[in-house]
């Protein structure tokens, strides 16, 4: 059997991108809590808050490991498997990647150290400025990043000079048109990622019986954190899907399997198999009208659809309508748990329910495979093109032998394997562990000279348990030296 250099160079840049991007959609969402709770902790003194931030600062240093080790490769895939697309799109998306290098990881690398080790080392103002600075850190990485995505998917601001594209504006290269809605919605979908994450253990922490104070604040708030995200991010999702509509229209057709040139009262496929022999999809079951209520926000309007363009201009169409679709599933259900939550919490059940809790805990990794399934629809509905309608992936691919190809395809499935499992080792082991006591807290910082700010909180301590002490000392009957 030959071997497709091409699709081989394309499998490999799919796996290691989404290896990649499991960590970034959850260290960016978990960078902000961790800030959130130490901000609450400086406001209200409330010790579980510092528990909480003490406690997923270690996944987070591990997520955020994992995604640096993992992010490393992809710009070297750049110039190995295609090359000429470096070639081509270098002086507009050099730059950008350099701008994600200097003014974000520099940022979270200079003061990670400081967010990890610093607790008993610097004074709580400049500890919580540093988990502020890595917490900003990684949404200016994120914003670098998408704004690369962005231009390739809806592209501005060029002109291309002997087949090169050349920057005109800075501005509209980085500002272009789909660039605002992608970046609002990853943003919004990693703070969603993180708080099931945060949400499934606390969930799964009350349900074996253990540390029921922390699993309880940890719980309580995400699903509050739920209940306000996971509707603004449907109304993202709404507000992108209409600039999808305008700058992408193949890419639409392909997520909601309309193949007619163009189609009035769409109706919203629950189910069907797209086919694209046929063209047309096979089983359909649908809602009339809605579709076309959703996509034009009015109930007859007109969709371009795939048969507008010719089949080598259309993306895999099955994969990226259920992959839309398990975007979208994970999403409806994340909100119905959030509606769950928030009607457990008038009837005082919160913490009780078993079966509210199990459904938390399954949907703990729920938030990444969203995440994934969504950046499937994005980057193979943008196909055939690498830049959309100007470049095929095709004609950027190296000249590299298939079997080398296939040689480091198999090695990056075989490391990778190896790293995640790690990874989920090390992770289990900090979840078994469970966050540091109230206790161990205390003893960790009485007598190091912390200027940190749990200082105040353990004196706070020692002059409520010396307190405790003289009331129970003078309840007890006095004793006589005689009485001895």
């Amino acid at each position: 059997m030959d071997l497709d250099v091409a699709i081989l160079s394309r499998i490999q840049f799919a796996f290691t991108v989404s290896f990649h991007i499991i960590f970034p959609s959850i260290t960016i969402g978990l960078a902000t809590l961790i800030a959130i709770w130490e901000g609450l902790w400086l406001k209200t003194h409330n010790p579980y808050y510092l528990q909480l931030a003490k406690f997923w600062i270690k996944p987070f240093a591990i997520t955020f490991g994992m995604g640096v080790v993992s992010g490393i490769v992809l710009s070297y895939e750049f110039g190995t498997n295609f090359s000429k697309f470096s070639e081509i799109t270098g002086a507009v998306l050099g730059p950008l990647m350099a701008y994600e290098v200097l003014t974000a990881f520099f940022m979270e690398a200079g003061f990670l150290g400081v967010m990890l080790f610093g607790w008993q080392r610097v004074g709580r103002k400049l500890h919580f400025f540093a988990t502020l600075t890595v917490m900003i850190g990684t949404w200016i990485s994120a914003f670098w990043i998408i704004v690369a995505n962005s231009w390739m998917q809806t592209p501005t601001g060029y002109k291309i000079i002997d087949g090169k594209f050349e920057v005109e504006s800075w501005m509209e290269v980085i500002f272009n048109p789909s660039m605002p809605y992608r970046l609002t919605h990853m943003v919004v979908a990693s703070l969603i990622t993180a708080t099931f994450v945060v949400a499934g253990i606390s969930a799964y922490y009350l349900l074996k019986k253990k540390n029921i104070p922390f699993a309880k604040k940890g719980l309580s708030m995400c699903m509050w954190f739920a209940l306000v995200l996971t509707p603004l991010q449907a109304w993202i999702g709404d507000m992108h899907g209409l600039n999808v509509r305008e700058h992408q229209p193949t890419k639409l057709a392909a997520m909601e399997g309309i193949w007619p040139a163009e189609e009035e009262n769409v109706p919203l496929l629950l189910f069907a198999m797209p086919n694209m022999q046929t063209e047309s999809n096979d089983y359909e079951v649908g809602i009339p009208n809605l579709g076309s209520l959703i996509l034009t926000h009015s109930w007859d309007g007109a969709v371009q659809g795939l048969k507008a363009v010719p089949p080598e201009d259309r993306p895999n169409v099955p994969l990226v309508f259920w992959s839309f679709r398990v975007m979208v599933g994970i999403g409806f259900g994340m909100m119905g748990i959030a509606a769950l939550a928030l009607l457990l919490r008038r009837k005082g059940r919160l913490y009780e329910n078993k079966a509210f809790l199990s459904l938390v805990t399954l949907f703990t990794p729920m938030g990444v495979i969203a995440v994934l399934a969504g950046w499937y629809v994005v980057e193979i509905g943008r196909q055939p093109w690498i830049v959309y309608n100007l470049v095929r992936t095709s004609e950027i691919v190296s000249p590299l032998p298939p079997e080398r190809v296939l040689f480091t395809l198999t090695m990056f499935v075989i490391i990778y394997s190896l790293l995640i499992g790690v990874y989920l080792y090390f992770m289990r082991k900090l979840i078994k562990k469970g966050p540091p006591s109230m206790e161990t807290l205390e003893q960790q910082l009485i007598g190091m000279k912390a200027p940190g700010y749990a200082l105040a909180w353990v004196k706070s301590l020692k002059t409520k348990e010396q307190q405790s002490t003289d009331l129970k000392t003078k309840d007890q009957p006095t004793i006589e030296q005689g009485d001895k």
